[in-house]
């Protein structure tokens, strides 16, 4: 693992360690694209002697993608279905986050990893330079290692809802919305935390036979 991983790891680390905080939010982000899938026959209804049945054969409707945001210590996430997976359309998610959800905030911490539309150039691509610095002027970004998003939260959420919510044939994306709306609010209400436990010294003791060493002058 090179300085570059141990380091944006270490700094990671650090953050999560950190006690919740309603002005300084840490706010994990992920995406996760979906095929929505239809059924080629209707299914016969689960009666008192046996289960719902489906024919294995199924119909595919395109795919869709969904961005997910959690705050871990807060228990609360956000996620919202869009048909693609686009800058404008990561930009105007992040927005909303920004501008509605923690708009109270004094500074927001994003959790993100390296996929090429999460970075602030995209901001000024799609914003504009001016209205994108006025935006994120709240915003301190925080990377994972690359090939390490694993460090990212984000990924514990979309774990849980695929298990809960998506190991199912959904054929379209009203129907989808419908249903992550409803996990979603179930979730927030019983304000679901992730309670995360692996620390610096863990890192050290699990990975440290990976480090590169540092340069001697």
């Amino acid at each position: 693992m090179t300085e570059e991983y141990r380091s944006r790891m270490y700094a990671l680390l650090e953050l999560y360690a950190r006690p919740m905080s309603h002005i300084e939010p840490v706010i994990c982000i992920d995406e996760k694209s979906l095929q929505l899938i239809g059924h080629s026959r209707a299914p016969l209804p689960m009666d008192s002697r046996s289960p719902e049945k489906m024919d294995y054969e199924y119909v595919r409707h395109g795919t869709t993608n969904l961005f997910v945001a959690v705050e871990p210590k807060a228990g609360q996430r956000t996620v919202s279905v869009t048909e693609r997976r686009g800058k404008v359309d990561f930009v105007t998610f992040v927005g909303d986050l920004l501008t509605k959800t923690y708009a109270k905030a004094k500074r927001v911490h994003l959790v993100l990893d390296n996929l090429n539309i999460h970075f602030r150039k995209c901001f000024d691509d799609v914003l504009g330079k001016r209205a994108a610095a006025k935006l994120l002027r709240r915003v301190q970004f925080h990377y994972t290692p690359k090939h390490a998003s694993w460090l990212n939260m984000a990924e514990i959420e979309i774990g849980i809802l695929s298990r809960q919510c998506l190991e199912r044939r959904i054929e379209n994306r009203h129907l989808l919305q419908c249903e992550v709306d409803a996990w979603q609010q179930a979730r927030n209400a019983a304000q679901r935390t992730i309670e995360w436990t692996f620390t610096r010294q863990d890192a050290d003791q699990k990975l440290g036979r990976h480090y590169v060493p540092k340069l001697a002058c």
